[in-house]
């Protein structure tokens, strides 16, 4: 069973930079899209950042210029570099790996604790 475990969740002051990595059990067929979602207490899961089997990457507007997602295949980590951090960026985050078209199984962490607080 393929697992995906998150760390380097934590509180920071806003302003602030953290980064989150992701080690993914097993190399997983290149088709898939790796990347990040986060839930914040009482709003719906949103997907923040997107790397596609190209290498290329996708942000949804709130992070874009602040976040980047990047991996290490040699390693089978994901990362997600979060600088300038906001209150508003507090949630759960967690990683992913999507299969385009639900053809393979699609795969989720449980999920690293964000808080950007003073």
């Amino acid at each position: 069973q393929v697992q995906l475990v998150e760390s380097g969740g934590g509180l920071v002051q806003p302003g602030g930079s953290l980064t989150l990595s992701c080690e993914v059990s097993e190399t997983l067929p290149g088709v898939y899209e790796m990347g990040w979602a986060r839930q914040a207490r009482g709003k719906q899961l949103e997907q923040v950042a997107t790397i596609r089997p190209s290498g290329r990457p996708q942000y949804i507007d709130t992070v874009k210029g602040r976040f980047t997602v990047s991996r290490d295949n040699a390693k089978n980590t994901l990362f997600l570099q979060m600088n300038s951090l906001e209150s508003a960026d507090t949630a759960v985050y967690y990683c992913n790996a999507i299969s385009p078209g639900g053809v393979l199984q699609n795969y989720w962490g449980r999920g690293a604790l964000v808080t950007v607080s003073s």
